[in-house]
């Protein structure tokens, strides 16, 4: 059973950083991509970064140049580095791992997500 386990989470004031970190655990195969996604309450959940394992990177537009992603996929850890916090960067960030299922199509995992919140 595929588990992603996310930790970093917290209260942080305007301007600040936490860096995030996720664990999965279980068999993944062909796992190609880990990376992070956000959501806030009645909002879809949206997109903000990626990584591959041919060590590409993609960002939102909203987080280029102040968040970085880093993915490790020998031992299926990903990290978010968030830098220079706005208020609307508050929500709930889930980690996400994509690889093929046993039907060989195409698969998503997720997390149960961790909460930020940039607040003064």
């Amino acid at each position: 059973q595929v588990q992603l386990v996310e930790s970093g989470g917290g209260l942080v004031r305007p301007g600040g950083s936490l860096r995030l970190s996720c664990v999965a655990s279980g068999k993944i195969g062909g796992l190609y991509a880990m990376g992070w996604y956000r959501q806030v309450v009645g909002r879809q959940r949206e997109f903000i970064a990626t990584s591959t394992n041919r060590d590409t990177t993609d960002y939102a537009d909203s987080v280029k140049g102040r968040f970085t992603i880093s993915g490790d996929f020998v031992n299926k850890t990903v990290y978010l580095q968030l830098n220079s916090l706005k208020l609307e960067d508050t929500a709930v960030y889930y980690c996400s791992a994509e690889g093929l299922g046993t039907n060989g199509s195409p698969r998503q995992y997720w997390g149960e997500g961790t909460p930020v919140t940039v607040s003064s």
